[in-house]
């Protein structure tokens, strides 16, 4: 069954690999700030579509090219500032500033993702009833977060994101399938915060599927993690197999 799912997804995304991806750069309403949404012109029927969240550094090169590989497979993905500053950075110190400052405004941070999700919907491109968001550091916990929200979704990923919440999710209000990767070294998503994620999806009745990679430091999609870990003495490292795998995983999940 895996080996034919495999073959599924492949063939799924070889049927796209000549798509004609539109970049469009879009203003949220409220002045709740911008985001950027890919899809493919050629599209002839409505197919799956994506939120997709930024890590810590905010809204840079990296997020936007996770939404174009999505509009690449034929799904259109909408990639949204969720500091609202239109601000990014290299810089951990600035990049602790913003997300500090996002923080501060859960409201706005719900808001900015409704209003993605929303300009998704009415996408003709979009199957409105296969609604997916995917987040990477930050980006991964403000998914993982509007799951628990219990909005209308069909799955998040979240890839070495933070796991944690003050307010434990109650049976029954997350909609979404859950996938989680993450690494068995991360020092910045420790093993008690994995284990008490586990037994929060458990305890919730949650379908979750968690991957976790021995060895694996924080922000092991990213191939400028490496190089930025080691100019500012941080636990990061890209990882091949971790991304590879947690690629393959979403895949997965995106066409079921």
């Amino acid at each position: 069954m895996r080996f034919l799912t495999l073959l599924l997804v492949t063939a799924f995304a070889t049927s796209f690999s000549n798509a004609a991806v539109v970049e469009e750069k879009l203003t949220l309403p409220n002045e709740l700030g911008t985001a950027v949404m890919y899809h493919d012109n050629a599209a002839t029927k409505p197919a799956p579509a994506v939120v997709v969240v930024h890590e810590w550094w905010g809204l840079n090169d990296y997020a936007r090219k996770r939404a174009h590989q999505l509009a690449e497979l034929g799904y259109t993905a909408i990639a949204v500032d969720m500091y609202g500053t239109g601000k990014s950075t290299s810089h951990p110190k600035d990049a602790m500033s913003f997300m500090n400052a996002a923080l501060a405004e859960p409201e706005k941070m719900n808001a900015r993702f409704d209003a993605a999700l929303a300009i998704l919907r009415k996408q003709p491109s979009t199957d409105s009833s296969k609604l997916f968001a995917i987040g990477y550091c930050f980006g991964g916990a403000v998914v993982l977060n509007q799951a628990r929200r219990g909005l209308d979704l069909a799955g998040v990923a979240s890839f070495h994101g933070s796991l944690g919440t003050e307010t434990k999710v109650e049976p029954g209000t997350i909609k979404a399938k859950v996938l989680v990767a993450t690494g068995a070294a991360d020092a910045m998503v420790p093993v008690t915060q994995v284990v008490g994620f586990v037994e929060e999806m458990t305890a919730a009745g949650v379908d979750f599927e968690l991957l976790s990679f021995p060895g694996v430091m924080h922000s092991f999609t990213n191939p400028g993690s490496t190089a930025l870990g080691k100019k500012y003495d941080m636990p990061l490292a890209y990882d091949t197999h971790a991304d590879q795998v947690s690629w393959a995983a979403l895949m997965t999940m995106l066409a079921q």
